[in-house]
């Protein structure tokens, strides 16, 4: 990595913005499925629910970028929107920490919203800033730079999230993330002279679509498909969100599908190459964003988290872990796939057992009764995946780098198809993981879970 002096002055500012930016969002992101399923300090949600919001909000989280380039580009400017991104994410965070169902709505609208503002224009400006004839040349280091701050942020959030959760609590996670949201708007703002000439608002240009088309067109239609797909009696695809969805894809695949078979015969080929990176990246994050789901649910009760002797000791020194009595009390109810068990009039069953984390570790291997076991914290598995591409990105880039020299290296197109193919293998290092665990009837090690992200993370 080239030294920071080499490039534009603006790059710090944006790169320790977006880090902290990145530190607020995975913090938050890292832990909101475990808050949605917590029974005592969340919403008591079962695995379904809590998934469906989840992937809710995040099908929103990667849409409002669209939305929020194109009226960064038109009308507001890039550093307006990415201040008023910010502060709406830095709020969003704070207000989760206020345990109510109409306030967790309200703080994921905030944060959704604010991220369509924030996320595609702070690397639209820089990207600008390096569009001088003194920084062109550099902008891809400048890039791979920023990339780094990046990981670096999602990488140590989640030690912040799991310690301040077993000192402080979940709502204090929450806070922090906002409080990391609003340092990186003041470093932004602090960083405004050196950006201020790369603000540069683009006019709509000759063949470009109105705003008011693409809502007519596009994102009206989609809403109301969405609506529908909710309102449906039953369910088509298995739930009430996923049927939404699914109904608001369709005028979306009509508008690129005809955008295609409308097009003039020497422009059918790049639309048709660009709808098939489309495709590709959408299945990408399918796989990719189960790490929020079915990985973290993984973790958190088919991984082995016991650590013994002086791990265990150094753990809970930096508040990292903390001790589990294997004891009889009254418990939460789950069943043997750990499915939170509810009574008609949806309150928690509870029961005389043993906490729900020995529930499928072998007899043998089992703590004495009365005595403790200590766990380290389910979120630290969220920084397995930013800590490989940290350790990553050099070495591929490097890779490619020396391909490009010897005149071998694979396009573009190639370069996916590889890079889903690797990113498949994840999923059959998990399917492994299910076979050795019996299913899950016996905790896994974690090394599965840091195999298939290292695999992934190649992808």
């Amino acid at each position: 990595m080239e030294p920071v002096r080499k490039h534009p002055k603006a790059l710090p500012f944006l790169f320790f913005s977006e880090m902290w930016e990145r530190f607020g969002y995975y913090l938050m992101i890292g832990i909101f499925l475990l808050y949605l399923k917590n029974v005592e300090h969340g919403f008591a949600m079962t695995n379904t629910e809590a998934s469906d919001l989840y992937g809710t909000f995040i099908a929103l989280v990667f849409l409002t970028p669209f939305l929020g380039g194109l009226l960064a580009d038109r009308y507001f400017g890039y550093r307006r929107s990415i201040i008023i991104g910010g502060l709406m994410m830095g709020v969003g965070y704070c207000m989760m920490a206020i345990h109510s169902l109409p306030m967790l709505y309200l703080s994921m609208t905030l944060v959704i919203l604010g991220n369509g503002f924030f996320k595609p224009n702070i690397s639209t400006l820089l990207g600008n800033v390096y569009s001088t004839p003194e920084y062109v040349d550099r902008k891809d280091d400048g890039y791979n730079i920023f990339y780094m701050g990046i990981n670096i942020g999602a990488f140590i959030c989640n030690f912040f999230s799991a310690a301040i959760i077993i000192i402080w609590g979940w709502k204090y996670a929450f806070v922090a993330a906002g409080i990391g949201m609003f340092l990186g708007v003041i470093i932004f703002i602090s960083g405004t002279k050196y950006y201020k000439a790369a603000d540069v608002k683009k006019p709509m240009a000759k063949g470009d679509m109105p705003f008011s088309k693409i809502l007519l067109t596009i994102l009206v239609p989609s809403v109301v498909a969405g609506v529908l797909g909710w309102l449906i009696p039953g369910n088509i695809f298995q739930s009430d969100s996923n049927d939404a969805f699914i109904f608001a894809c369709i005028p979306v695949i009509y508008f690129f599908a005809s955008l295609y078979f409308r097009a003039e015969a020497s422009e059918k080929r790049p639309i048709g190459a660009l709808l098939a990176i489309f495709a590709a990246v959408i299945m990408f994050w399918a796989v990719f964003k189960q790490n929020g789901t079915a990985l973290t649910i993984w973790a958190d009760n088919y991984t082995n988290r016991q650590v013994s002797g002086t791990a265990a000791d150094v753990f809970k020194s930096v508040k990292l872990a903390e001790d589990l009595s294997y004891k009889k009390d009254s418990v939460n109810k789950f069943d043997s796939q750990f499915r939170i068990q509810k009574d008609a009039a949806g309150n928690v069953i509870k029961e005389y057992n043993y906490p729900v984390y020995f529930k499928n570790v072998p007899a043998d291997k089992l703590p004495e009764d009365n005595s403790n076991a200590t766990l380290w914290s389910t979120p630290l598995t969220q920084s397995i995946n930013p800590g490989w591409v940290i350790l990553f990105t050099p070495l591929v880039v490097a890779f490619f780098a020396y391909l490009r020299r010897k005149n071998a290296e694979p396009s573009t197109a190639t370069k996916i198809a590889f890079g889903l193919l690797i990113t498949a293998l994840s999923v059959f290092v998990m399917i492994g993981a299910a076979y050795v665990s019996n299913s899950g009837a016996e905790k896994a090690s974690v090394w599965w879970l840091i195999i298939s992200y290292g695999v992934i993370t190649i992808g």
